[in-house]
């Protein structure tokens, strides 16, 4: 949640093409006004009555400094890096807008400390590492639309209205003065912030020696102004040597757990590793080969991924905004918007001292107290991260339109098929691709086939870790379906009285092939009622399991990480 990542996955992406929605009509200023929400009720000030409890949560929480080795960059290359995340600290108070509303407010009327500050870690008033349960007094259950639309809109409303960019991932839902649906663009509703983020990427651009990411910098400031961001996109899949990267705007869709149609705002400021990234570049070739290996029916791999893709290292600075908010993404899968992923490809971006953070403070103590004796040895980062990179790979694999009976498009793009069902499909199709991935190039000979069962063992592991991510969580999801999956085909094994889990490797083998051909398939058939039902019979966490998570609980072992993290971290504060 590499989403949002990630978690694993975190992930997560630059946005679709909106020129390809229509553009409303401009709306006045009464329009303009907030939409009655449920998230946002008339909150009596909170005593100490939560604290205890939340300050359990928080160390649910590693803290992790975020930070990078600067010396090799001179006085104006720095300039432009404090730019880029003052440009992404920005993204923060539009994403608490959209998952909640006034930050302040509610700030303000929490009185215990811990809870104010858990509440900043979530963006609002709801632990997303708990299924969003409320931890602050007053507040309810969080609304599946977050602050996307109004909160007394129904589905079927929604479904009438003729509105034509209401599916758009750049559009609020809104009501006029005579209570009908409008939909309000993003560039008009978060004007100022976006004018002052603009304005930072530009003066970034300035200072930029790569010529590449200064014409990206310079389209992206467009773009949000606009919120037309396939020309950045492709601008940004364009560029190969720049050692400074940016990922800011509204990009995945995980806030809006109603339809799934509408990004959040988020960024990342990443310095690139230049030693692993040369050591990751020659996978990027394979994509073509790999998609035409994929063990299901010829139609469902008919579309020919771009070989214009790379995989890059990077060391993370930043987070902002959606990305930073409960479980944090190890690596980026960059851009969402199919088009521009059939014609260039993607890039996928490994967030190294992320990525370490994670395995030492979680994966290890997790693995220590849940997996075999006898497999121990066989959990390594390079398997971690090998699993993770390619998880990122796999996004590019598969179909990205719905086929019709002739086997051509027939119903639009898959994202929209499967709606709400999409996000935690889409990861649950790259974690399996990826495990995939990685056992075809061991046999290709492009990595070590000896430690192929380093890599089974670890990906188990990381289930177990993702799946503390709670219910709510798209990647979540995505791991309990592949748990409960892999349970059934023997895949794995529980020690009944130890608790520990042991991988038979076979089964594992022919358990990772049957559910890549069941999710692609699904996929490409645009079926939601089939995605809805296995998520509904293999997405939730049984008693066994809940007991062997509560054990992880009890051993105090954290299940994620927040940042130490800014310009004061990083020593690029003016005084």
């Amino acid at each position: 949640m590499v989403r949002r990542l990630l978690p694993v996955c975190l992930l997560l992406a630059l946005a679709a093409c909106s020129s390809r929605q229509d553009t409303p009509a401009p709306v006045s200023k009464e329009e303009l006004a907030p939409a009655p929400t449920a998230s946002a009720p008339a909150l009596a000030p909170t005593g100490d009555g939560t604290g205890t409890a939340v300050q359990r949560h928080l160390a649910d929480y590693a803290t992790v400094k975020l930070g990078a080795d600067l010396s090799k960059f001179d006085a104006r290359q720095k300039k432009m890096i404090a730019l880029l995340v003052e440009a992404a600290d920005s993204m923060n108070a539009i994403y608490w807008q959209q998952a909640w509303g006034d930050k302040n407010a509610l700030l303000q009327k929490i009185a215990d400390p811990a809870t104010r500050e858990f509440a900043e870690i979530n963006y609002g008033p709801w632990d997303r590492l708990d299924n969003d349960q409320p931890f602050v007094d007053g507040v309810g259950a969080r609304p599946p639309g977050a602050q996307f639309y109004p909160a007394d809109m129904g589905k079927a409303e929604f479904e009438k209205s003729s509105l034509k960019d209401k599916t758009s991932l750049y559009t609020l839902l809104r009501r006029d003065a005579q209570g009908q649906l409008i939909t309000v663009p993003y560039h008009e509703a978060y004007k100022a912030e976006l004018e002052k983020t603009a304005g930072l990427l530009r003066q970034a651009a300035k200072l930029a020696r790569d010529p590449g990411f200064r014409k990206y910098l310079t389209l992206r400031a467009d773009a949000l102004l606009s919120d037309d961001y396939q020309a950045s996109d492709f601008a940004w899949m364009d560029m190969k040597h720049n050692p400074v990267d940016i990922v800011i705007g509204p990009i995945e869709t995980y806030e809006d757990q109603l339809y799934g149609y509408k990004a959040s705002y988020e960024s990342y400021v990443l310095i690139k590793d230049q030693a692993w990234s040369a050591k990751l570049a020659r996978f990027a070739g394979y994509l073509p080969e790999l998609q035409r290996e994929l063990p299901v029916a010829d139609k469902y791999k008919a579309e020919k991924p771009g070989s214009d893709a790379d995989l890059n290292a990077y060391f993370a600075i930043y987070y902002g905004g959606d990305a930073n908010s409960g479980a944090k993404t190890i690596a980026i899968n960059l851009p969402n918007d199919e088009q521009v992923q059939l014609k260039k490809g993607a890039r996928r971006l490994q967030l190294e001292n992320v990525m370490q953070a994670k395995f030492d403070r979680i994966m290890l103590p997790i693995a220590k107290a849940l997996i075999a004796d006898d497999q121990q040895k066989n959990l390594s980062f390079d398997a971690f991260f090998q699993n993770t990179m390619f998880h990122e790979v796999a996004h590019g694999l598969g179909i990205k339109n719905v086929l019709g009976k002739s086997g051509l498009d027939g119903k639009g793009t898959v994202r929209k098929a499967l709606k709400d069902q999409a996000s935690s499909f889409e990861e649950g199709k790259a974690d399996i691709l990826g495990l995939y991935m990685v056992s075809k190039l061991a046999g290709k000979g492009e990595l070590d086939k000896s430690k192929l069962m380093d890599n089974y063992v670890t990906f188990l592991a990381g289930i177990l870790r993702s799946v503390r991510f709670g219910a709510s969580d798209a990647h979540a999801k995505a791991n309990m379906v592949r748990f409960n999956f892999f349970k059934q085909q023997g895949a794995f094994s529980r020690d009944e009285k130890t608790g520990r889990y042991r991988v038979d490797f076979d089964k594992m083998t022919a358990a990772m092939n049957a559910l890549s051909a069941k999710l692609l398939t699904i996929q490409g058939d645009g079926d939601y009622e089939a995605a809805k039902q296995l998520t509904d019979q293999m997405g939730a966490v049984d008693a066994e399991l809940a007991g062997d998570l509560k054990r992880l609980d009890q051993a105090h072992i954290p299940v994620d990480i927040r940042f130490e993290q800014g310009l004061d971290v990083l020593g690029l504060k003016q005084p």
